[in-house]
């Protein structure tokens, strides 16, 4: 694969169909531009992120593989990433990773900053990394994660890595927008694995023991079989896919080029049976309800009777004076009329 290097652009303005030039180049300066287009709550903004999502979609672009990433805090996900994005650099691939950080409750900024923890592949000229809040979603992403994903594809990466908050809760959203999830856990997994829901494992494509280093070795092998044997009598994520785990070290590199050799039998194995397509079908449908859900919400609290009619119905409701339905149902006349 030819080993282009992504170029920074020096240019600050904010030209649409020079930011669209700089971002198919692969300008990382641009690209970085256009996602904080993509993601901000400004009006202006979102005019703009539209009319680029227009022009990039209308460009033929490579299909990039979309790799999510989950599992508990401190598992060690970022360390994962770094190694892994690493390797996959040396191999003259392009990676993007999208490393999405709590919210903070009061700022709504991001936290922890991915970017300080992925140092040495923050450097690489083939990577590009960029950290996002999850501004309260579900599922430990950012609402316009999908978004973003499509402007790393026409910045001509060939892998983006998506890593979730590990919150545990609502992980179907992150499976919903990549084609391979994996899950990365710690040895003791089988205590560990009675308070996970069953159902994150049954999303996962690839399981993963981590930190299966040192005098961990012995513990990590045992959890990977315990876990395989687990495995065995859930229902698959993928149809035709046997989903499995495997032991894990970023530190000493174990299993890195297992990971990346699962990876691409999956992906192929997919396409061969036609799931590749059906899922990234249905991640479009699931954008498109998802988006038109959002429009006719910001639509709705954007419309003066529901402003001036909203703090008197939730004064009514707190007093008691209304109930919810009630409050629901004058609130929805606003549409209606």
């Amino acid at each position: 694969m030819k080993n282009k290097r992504f170029k920074r652009a020096e240019d600050e303005s904010l030209n649409l169909d020079e930011m669209v030039s700089g971002i198919v180049r692969g300008e990382r300066k641009w690209l970085a531009k256009g996602i904080t287009i993509i993601e901000s709550q400004a009006k202006h903004h979102q005019i703009l992120a539209k009319e680029l999502l227009k022009k990039l979609s209308s460009i033929t672009r490579k299909t990039s593989i979309r790799v999510g990433i989950t599992g508990v805090p401190g598992v060690g996900k970022s360390t994962f990433i770094e190694s892994f994005g690493s390797m996959l650099c040396d191999q003259g691939l392009h990676v993007a990773v999208l490393a999405i950080d709590p919210s903070s409750s009061l700022s709504g900024g991001s936290i922890l900053g991915d970017k300080t923890r992925m140092e040495s592949l923050a450097r690489n000229d083939l990577a590009f990394i960029r950290p996002s809040p999850t501004a309260g979603t579900l599922g430990g992403v950012h609402r316009k994660t999908r978004e973003t994903m499509l402007l790393c594809e026409a910045a001509g990466y060939d892998i983006v890595l998506v890593e979730t908050v590990g919150v545990g809760q609502s992980e179907y959203v992150v499976r919903e927008m990549v084609d391979y999830f994996m899950l990365l856990t710690l040895t003791g997994a089988g205590d560990e694995l009675q308070g996970m829901k069953k159902g994150i494992m049954e999303l996962a494509d690839g399981l993963f023991v981590h930190k299966a280093d040192g005098d961990n070795v012995g513990k990590a092998n045992k959890t990977v079989s315990e876990l395989n044997q687990l495995l065995h009598f859930l229902q698959p994520s993928t149809p035709g896919w046997t989903t499995k785990a495997y032991p894990l070290s970023s530190t000493t590199k174990i299993g890195l080029e297992e990971v990346w050799t699962t990876i691409q039998a999956f992906i192929q194995t997919t396409k061969e049976s036609g799931q590749f397509i059906q899922r990234r079908t249905n991640q479009r449908l699931e954008w498109l309800r998802s988006s038109l859900e959002e429009e006719i919400l910001d639509q709705f609290y954007q419309k003066q009777q529901v402003q001036t009619l909203l703090p008197l119905m939730k004064e009514q409701v707190k007093e008691g004076t209304t109930n919810v339905r009630e409050a629901v149902d004058q609130l929805l006349q606003v549409i209606k009329k």
